[in-house]
């Protein structure tokens, strides 16, 4: 299955909408085998209300899904090749001469939806961040740089994005594990731009490229930033969705839930997935557009039963970790150790006092006064 929205070397015009996500403990086989039938298909989802699929199914035809997927990859705002430079292998990226008035017709969209991203329109703009964040993520190893003032060259990174991973079927657990801990690790850097924690902007699975020898992940393709007002947890949040929704969209049943809670627990960032579980919930208005090319415009239907039960995994979660932050805290003992008041003022906790009040007192046998002498 080809994707639609965004292939590895050329960068096309995309929209989506806010979204959000949070961590989750994995369940068992059983728990996910209820939603599908003896044929392995997923039944309607219990408590839906009538008529909500094929609603959704007359709004997002195959033909119309085809069409807008074709009209979306055709307006590609970069050109990308490969070279060899100096025994090194590279991406060379390159703004076409329509780039600028394409991507602010791209960001008006952004802005008339409700969408808090917009592409870089400006070359000299878009050149700065794209070597900035390569140079910032994967600098310890690899090299970026920009020959003339619409190009940026970078080492090709060894291994496999983890969208084709997806399609071929070979998406495994440590992918999934390294994903997380990647974009983790990237939300921790500081941004300029921002001023505050950096974040991608469109971390989609095609994004993402996993190397088996090292088990590591890495970020690419920085065409695309979130606006400067959006809150960083927010702006992380929405970094997890936008890679979450390329599986909802496309994992197999069996599979989909037990990959996606890898992800989550291996981000292990309790803050940010709290602040996603709210925007677990479809868009209105023109933002379905972009809502469909992140989707790869699956059944809206299907989508929204596969985030309705992270949602509720989620939930579930943390009453978890907030009945053993409650249970730790009533089991806390006191503290035996001298706690100092001031240098060099220690303060006798009352265990200590106790146990030499003990120590001094007299045995009953033992008289406590001298007697009296006439």
């Amino acid at each position: 299955m080809a994707r639609n929205p965004l292939e590895p070397s050329v960068l096309s015009i995309q929209f989506w909408p806010n979204r959000a996500i949070h961590t989750v403990r994995s369940i068992g086989d059983a728990e996910y085998k209820r939603e599908m039938s003896g044929s392995g298909k997923v039944k309607g989802a219990r408590g839906q209300v009538a008529g909500e699929e094929t609603l959704a199914e007359r709004l997002f035809p195959e033909a119309l899904g085809s069409a807008a997927a074709r009209l979306v990859d055709s307006l590609k705002i970069n050109s990308t090749s490969e070279k060899m430079r100096r025994r090194r292998r590279v991406v060379v990226k390159r703004r076409n001469g329509y780039s600028e008035p394409l991507a602010e017709l791209a960001n008006l969209y952004f802005r008339m939806a409700g969408i808090p991203i917009r592409f870089w329109a400006k070359i000299e703009d878009w050149q700065r961040w794209e070597v900035e964040c390569f140079k910032m993520l994967n600098g310890d190893h690899f090299r970026v740089f920009a020959p003339n003032a619409k190009t940026v060259c970078a080492d090709k990174l060894p291994g496999k994005n983890l969208w084709d991973h997806l399609n071929e079927g070979t998406l495994t657990r440590e992918m999934m594990e390294a994903a997380g801990r990647e974009l983790r690790r990237a939300h921790q850097f500081r941004s300029n731009e921002f001023r505050g924690p950096w974040s991608h902007g469109d971390a989609g699975m095609n994004n993402v490229i996993y190397d088996t020898k090292t088990d590591r992940a890495r970020l690419i393709d920085f065409e695309i930033v979130h606006e400067r007002s959006l809150p960083a947890k927010s702006r992380h949040a929405d970094d997890l969705l936008v890679f979450l929704l390329d599986l909802i969209a496309v994992a197999p049943n069996a599979q989909w839930l037990s990959l996606a809670l890898w992800f989550l627990n291996a981000y292990e960032n309790p803050a940010v997935i709290a602040e996603l579980e709210d925007q677990l919930t479809l868009p209105n208005g023109i933002a379905w557009i972009w809502w469909g090319v992140r989707t790869s415009f699956a059944n809206p239907a299907k989508v929204k039963r596969r985030l309705k039960k992270i949602a509720g995994v989620i939930a579930d979660l943390e009453y978890y970790r907030a009945f053993v932050a409650r249970r730790a805290r009533q089991r806390r003992r006191a503290s035996i150790i001298c706690q100092q008041i001031r240098p060099g003022i220690p303060k006798i906790s009352s265990r200590t006092r106790a146990i030499k009040e003990r120590a001094k007192a007299a045995s009953p046998g033992i008289p406590s006064r001298l007697p009296m002498t006439t």
